[in-house]
This record gives structure tokens, C-alpha cells and sequence, in this order.
């Protein structure tokens, strides 16, 4: 009889138990979140550029909690080559870079090189230089903008970067070495080294990525040059820079935090597509102590730049790849299938 008894009471309760748990499933529906409880997440990134503004809105927002997520450590490491390392090595499972990158990466590490995020579709680097530079316009050709730089000294974030890549780039086209035809000084990934840089005439230009260009612009200190996001080289339009990267090694360890990782980051840059008030407040977060005009600057810029999902899409990669391969800045550059993840 006690056992009849107990047997009902189970029964009970296992009848009682969908309603006890829908309450959090609608929780988790509401935020889309995952309702399996992911782990940490190591995530690099080669410095608060625009490019990684989802990122920021993400933690902000609560986005990575929602997903059961907790972000382990997240540095600044100055350039994609040491963002690369960082994965090879294990310290990061995912890092957020240009695609310049990720290339390099599956140069060295074939087959295994993933890209998980697409964060921008248009090359978010410029070239920026001081007020003191002189020659033409912006609305001069492109090949008399970039004759203009030829014996100057560049500032880029560090070789094999995505701000030395563009340097390459725009020299290739005039039929010129880059590395022998001007100067290039490496300054690292802080804005306030770059400015102050451009400022002493320690270097004549920038090639630097957003909003570099935006605060010399709102601060008087110079102007943009050459900008590929707005159209001034036209091979590079629509092309996938900002990403996300890693090793397949890492994404399969990893599978329940990456997918959460890509909702919050689905979440984040919805929002950008969003009230562009509310888009200005975050970015003033992140970008602290950037003068407001730039700021003001930036938000329609990033709203064009930005996909409304992190999925990888095969014509922003393939003008990418196309780029890279026609302009040398790698030898060799993975099929789509082979990279996306």
C-alpha cells in the first residue's frame, strides 16, 4: 500500500514538473537564449575598433548572460598576427580581427582555420593624414591620392596587419613597394598613440582603422585621405574585413558556447540597425573620450558597415578573397566552403 502510494506521489510530481520549468522556457524564448548552459569563452581581439562594437553591446546588454555564457579573458593584443598565435596556442577560442588574418593563419595552419563572424562588410581602414600634409583632395583620383604618399612615413598598427595590407594594397596599384617606397612605422593599436603620432610629425600618415579618422577629422589634427568604406577603392567594396576566427579544433570544444556567441552577437548588431540615439550612447561607451562630432560621425558609417547577422555570406568573402589574392597580400586564400564555419 505505501508503495502504491509513493508511486502515485511520483507520478504526481512528474506531471507537475512541465509546469514548474515553463516559466524558464519562456524566459529563454523571450531573450533567445540557449536553454542549455553553455561554459567560458575566451575571446581576443585585436583592439576597440569599430569593428568589435557588437562585442561591447553584447556584454553591455546582457546578451552573453542570456546565452549562459561567461566571458573568461578578453585582451587587447595589438595586431591579428598576435591574435593568430593566441589561437594557435590555445590561450583564446575565438578572436576577433580582420580577415587579413585569418588568411595568414590558415597559411600556417591549412585546413583547420575557421571564420565564424562576420562583423563588417566594408574595409573599415583609412588613410588619414596630417593638416600639414598638403597635396590633393579627396575628390582627386585615386592614383594621385595615393602618388601623394609615395617617401612618406605611414603609421600602421604592426606588420602583417590589416592597416599595412591596405598600405600594399594602394602602392601595388601605382606600381610601387610599399616597404621601399615609403616608410612604414609601426605604432601599435591605441588611438592615442596614433593621434599623437600624426600630431608631432613623428608620421606624415595614417593607415588606421575607425574612428581614427573621425577624431582627426573632429579634432582639426588632419583629414581622410583615401576611405574604402566610403567607396574610394572600388576592387575592395563590399568586401568582408571585420571577423571573427578559429581552428576547428577550438569550435568543436567549444560547439554550445560558439552558437550561443553567434545569438548574442545576432542580438548586438540588430541593435546598431536600431535607434540610432540609443546606437550613439553605447558607442560613447566604448569609444570613451573620442570627441563627439566623431561620434556623430560614426553612426550612420557603422550602420552601412555592419550585416544584420554575423553569418558569413560567399560575395562579401569572395570580393575579399579576390582582393587579397589579385594584390599578393597573401599567396594563398581558402574557397569559402573550406573556411566557413
Amino acid at each position: 500500500m505505501a508503495m502504491h502510494i509513493e508511486r502515485r506521489a511520483l507520478l504526481k510530481s512528474f506531471a507537475a514538473a512541465p509546469v514548474l520549468l515553463s516559466p524558464l522556457a519562456a524566459g529563454c524564448a523571450k531573450h533567445g537564449a540557449s536553454s542549455t548552459k553553455a561554459g567560458t569563452l575566451n575571446i581576443g581581439q585585436i583592439s576597440n575598433s569599430v569593428a568589435f562594437f557588437p562585442l561591447f553591446v553584447a556584454e553591455e546588454k546582457g546578451y552573453f548572460k542570456d546565452e549562459g555564457i561567461k566571458l573568461g579573458d578578453r585582451p587587447r593584443l595589438g595586431t591579428g598576427a598576435k591574435v593568430a598565435a593566441a589561437l594557435k596556442s590555445g590561450s583564446i577560442d575565438l578572436g576577433a580581427g580582420v580577415l587579413t588574418d585569418a588568411f595568414n593563419l590558415a597559411e600556417s595552419e591549412s585546413g583547420t582555420t575557421r571564420v565564424v563572424s562576420s562583423l563588417v562588410t566594408e574595409y573599415y581602414v583609412d588613410i588619414v593624414v596630417g593638416k600639414d600634409f598638403g597635396g590633393p583632395a579627396a575628390k582627386a583620383s585615386l592614383e594621385a591620392r595615393t602618388k601623394a604618399l609615395v617617401g612618406r612615413k605611414i603609421g600602421i598598427t604592426g606588420p602583417g596587419s590589416g592597416t599595412e595590407a591596405l598600405v600594399d594594397h594602394l602602392f601595388e596599384g601605382i606600381g610601387k613597394k610599399a616597404k621601399t617606397d615609403a616608410t612604414l612605422v609601426n605604432l601599435g593599436s591605441a588611438a592615442t598613440s596614433a593621434i599623437g603620432a600624426l600630431k608631432s610629425g613623428r608620421v606624415d600618415a595614417l593607415s588606421f582603422f575607425q574612428p581614427i579618422g573621425q577624431q582627426a577629422e573632429a579634432d582639426g589634427s588632419g583629414r581622410i585621405l583615401i576611405s574604402p568604406a566610403r567607396g574610394d577603392v572600388t576592387d575592395m567594396t563590399g568586401a568582408l574585413h571585420g571577423v571573427v576566427f578559429s581552428t576547428q579544433k577550438l569550435l568543436q570544444k567549444k560547439a554550445k558556447e560558439v552558437k550561443g556567441f553567434q545569438s548574442a552577437i545576432k542580438r548586438a548588431q540588430q541593435d546598431v540597425q536600431g535607434d540610432p540615439q540609443k546606437v550613439r550612447e553605447l558607442l560613447e561607451k566604448y569609444l570613451k573620450d573620442t570627441d563627439p562630432k566623431a561620434l556623430d560621425a560614426l553612426v550612420p558609417i557603422l550602420r552601412r558597415e555592419m550585416p544584420q547577422t554575423p553569418a558569413v555570406e560567399r560575395e562579401p568573402y569572395e570580393t575579399a578573397r579576390r582582393f587579397h589574392l589579385e594584390s599578393g597580400l597573401v599567396e594563398k586564400a581558402p574557397e569559402f566552403g573550406d573556411i566557413k564555419a
